[in-house]
């Protein structure tokens, strides 16, 4: 058997080397405090996943995970932070679609690209949203709903958690796929928007489930419709949009995970291992109950490409609503 040359030695270690050397920062990761940046203030719905991930992660991998709110821009600032960092695993993102999905077509001048800069890892979260009324609203359900607005000729209003935010863009989509003419009124918040829905300032708003629940359950707001494709547990008796014929208007407000791009893939995967595990464990089983999510841990493959999805419909929403916030 012929024997290899010294130069042949040379690059059979060299490669070896390499080998070794990317399989050892895999095993490796993490190599120490990993930040997971928020890219909004504390308390939102953003933490209700991000803060048992951290705590979660920091008991199963060996070292802290810490979380940083980076409020800002609609959670542009946050979230152009991880786009800018070391694609090393050791920074990472969790936010709600805004920034991912909506932004882009929003703002005029965007710093970062989140198609091109981040690298999806899973989702996190699913929530759908709810159409509820005041009830002072002559509405019961959404045929009720639309005559009504109709009635009003342009002078009808809904509120939203902001401009830009999936409620909003999902009051937009309502406006728009059912031919309606509602005055959008933005407020700073979800909390601020559900006040004035409860004072009668404004007819009508969509919101996650577990931001209008309490009020449901009180009978403060009267629930008309859910944007999920199936009904939530949490309203087993409140109808679907689709089931209404109008299924076009599904949506939702998700919440997932992503590193900067360029980080390895084998990096990737091993995160998104420990995040699927974490997310299949009790702890989190229980959120998914509170906020009525299905069960969304994916590949970082296949939530790419509902990233993409999203980013192709609310592109859309936002051209044909004229939506901006420069």
């Amino acid at each position: 058997m012929q024997l290899l040359s010294g130069k042949g030695k040379s690059l059979l270690c060299a490669f070896a080397a390499s080998v070794v050397s990317v399989s050892a920062f895999a095993q490796a990761w993490p190599t120490g405090t990993v930040t997971v940046v928020v890219p909004w203030p504390p308390g939102g719905p953003s933490d209700i996943a991000a803060r048992p991930f951290a705590k979660s992660l920091t008991g199963t991998v060996g070292q802290t995970f810490v979380i940083d709110n980076r409020a800002g821009g609609g959670g542009n600032i946050g979230s152009a932070a991880v786009a800018r960092a070391k694609p090393d695993g050791q920074t990472l993102l969790i936010t709600s679609s805004a920034p991912i999905v909506i932004n882009p077509s929003l703002y005029k001048n965007m710093t970062f690209d989140p198609l091109k800069d981040l690298a999806p890892i899973s989702n996190l979260l699913r929530v759908p949203l709810v159409l509820v009324a005041n009830p002072s609203v002559p509405a019961k359900n959404l045929k009720e709903l639309i005559a009504h607005v109709q009635s009003k000729q342009g002078k009808f209003s809904f509120g939203s958690s902001g401009s830009g935010t999936p409620q909003h863009l999902t009051g937009e989509l309502f406006n728009s796929v059912l031919k309606l003419d509602m005055i959008h009124v933005p407020y700073k918040g979800s909390a601020p928007a559900i006040a004035d829905l409860l004072g009668g300032h404004i007819p009508i708003m969509f919101d996650s489930t577990i931001a209008i629940m309490p009020h449901i359950k009180s009978g403060k707001v009267v629930p008309i419709a859910v944007t999920g494709a199936k009904r939530s547990p949490l309203l087993p008796n409140v109808p679907t949009f689709a089931e209404l014929g109008q299924p076009s208007l599904e949506s939702y407000a998700w919440y997932g995970l992503f590193a900067p791009a360029g980080t390895p893939k084998d990096v990737i995967a091993k995160i998104n291992a420990e995040t699927v595990k974490f997310m299949k464990g009790p702890e989190f089983e229980k959120i998914r109950a509170e906020t009525g999510s299905e069960f969304v841990g994916d590949t970082p493959e296949n939530f790419g490409k509902f990233v993409q999805a999203e980013s192709i419909k609310w592109g859309k929403v936002v051209k044909s609503s004229g939506a901006t916030v420069d």
